[in-house]
């Protein structure tokens, strides 16, 4: 198994792209890797929610918002997936702070060690800090091509892009092209 010994982390919150979600629920421990769904629990200890398409429930118990520096390098990737879920954790409380999935999101970038995956709306959480992408080659939905530019990214016209240790994905339904990259990234040898 190529992702033996691996730990995927992925962002998730109502409204999320049933398929695209339930391919990586499926997809990422085929191939031997541990997988978290990661959220804003609210104080909850756990919440259930509900897709997008479907509605179909899915109930989520580990939240990023305590998470130290030692458990998150101990991720080999964490994923912001498509749809509304990204639109959803950039909620704060605060108008004058960043929310804290966006500074989940700067801790993330700040490891060098952990892969970063953006697809489609997932662009939506960089909003608040595009320093992180400023510069950088990426893809993301059609309907964000002017976002990206705005952030000061490169937009680049590919179903998936990879730039260093950020690999983004065009589309929810591009799903299965970003996670056969971020499977053939991890497994590869340093």
């Amino acid at each position: 198994m190529k992702l033996s010994g691996k730990k995927i982390g992925i962002l998730l919150e109502s409204d999320y792209f049933e398929n695209e979600i339930f391919y990586y629920k499926y997809r990422f421990p085929e191939e031997g890797a541990e997988l978290h769904f990661l959220t804003r629990l609210w104080g909850n200890d756990r919440i259930t929610f509900l897709g997008h398409e479907y509605r179909a429930p899915m109930e989520c118990s580990e939240s990023f918002e305590n998470m130290t520096d030692e458990e998150l390098r101990s991720y080999s990737a964490i994923i912001v997936p498509s749809g509304m879920v990204s639109d959803r954790l950039r909620y704060t409380e605060d108008v004058e702070k960043i929310p804290p999935a966006t500074e989940f999101l700067k801790r993330v970038f700040a490891e060098k060690s952990v892969l970063k995956g953006i697809i489609c709306h997932g662009l939506w959480l960089v909003a608040p800090a595009t320093e992180l992408v400023k510069g950088r080659p990426l893809v993301c939905h059609n309907n964000l091509i002017g976002d990206a530019k705005a952030y000061g990214a490169i937009y680049t016209n590919q179903d998936v892009v990879v730039d260093g240790d950020l690999v983004t994905g065009r589309s929810g339904g591009h799903a299965h092209l970003f996670a056969k990259k971020i499977i053939e990234l991890l497994s590869t040898p340093n």
